[in-house]
């Protein structure tokens, strides 16, 4: 893990990069809990859990420090944990899991049709819009150069538009400038920050 001013300065030069409407999510998978102080010290103020079992330990221990969202696979019997919690799900992808939530979600969409993602068919949306969905997430396939993530980035923006949705989680690391250019609201990065 870096120091608090090596992160700072990463999490100011992406927040430069993608400007002041996107919200960085720092994901926190392989941070551990006590390595989440440095965090703080570094200015980082939203953070993305993966698994509620460590949302629950990190957040037993900084919850006031940060704003939680939850950007992992949700099991439906996790939701209790994540209500609790978190200000935003970016992972909803089953109708059983949306039942259960009580705050504001982002549906996942498998925009590529890729048969080893999670995620809904963007054709399945309008089944999910009576949640409080707030807006769409995806990963899109695997790709040698960011640009060639931005067709997907741009398919999201404007079945989200079609649907009156604002909020786009979208782009990691490798190509979270890329989202910020096609209209993200959200990005998810980690090693950017941190390693």
């Amino acid at each position: 893990m870096l120091s608090p001013a090596e992160i700072r300065n990463r999490y100011e030069r992406v927040q430069a990069e993608v400007g002041p409407n996107v919200t960085i999510v720092a994901a926190t998978k392989y941070v551990a809990l006590g390595e989440m102080a440095l965090l703080i010290e570094a200015g980082i103020t939203t953070v993305g859990e993966n698994r509620a079992q460590d949302l629950e330990a990190k957040h037993a221990v900084y919850g006031d420090a940060f704003t939680w969202h939850f950007i992992g696979a949700l099991q439906s019997n996790k939701a209790k944990v994540v209500n609790a919690r978190c200000d935003l799900v970016h992972s909803v992808d089953t109708d059983s899991t949306a039942r259960r939530l009580t705050i504001p979600m982002l549906i996942q969409v498998n925009i590529a049709d890729e048969q080893t993602k999670s995620g809904i068919a963007p054709a399945d949306l309008t089944a999910y819009l009576n949640y409080d969905v707030r807006g769409l997430s995806t990963m899109p396939p695997a790709a040698a150069t960011a640009d060639e993530s931005r067709t997907w980035f741009r398919a999201l923006r404007e079945l989200a538009h079609s649907h009156n949705l604002t909020e786009l989680s979208m782009g990691t690391t490798q190509d979270y400038a890329v989202a910020a250019q096609e209209g993200a609201t959200y990005i998810r990065v980690g090693s950017t920050l941190f390693r």
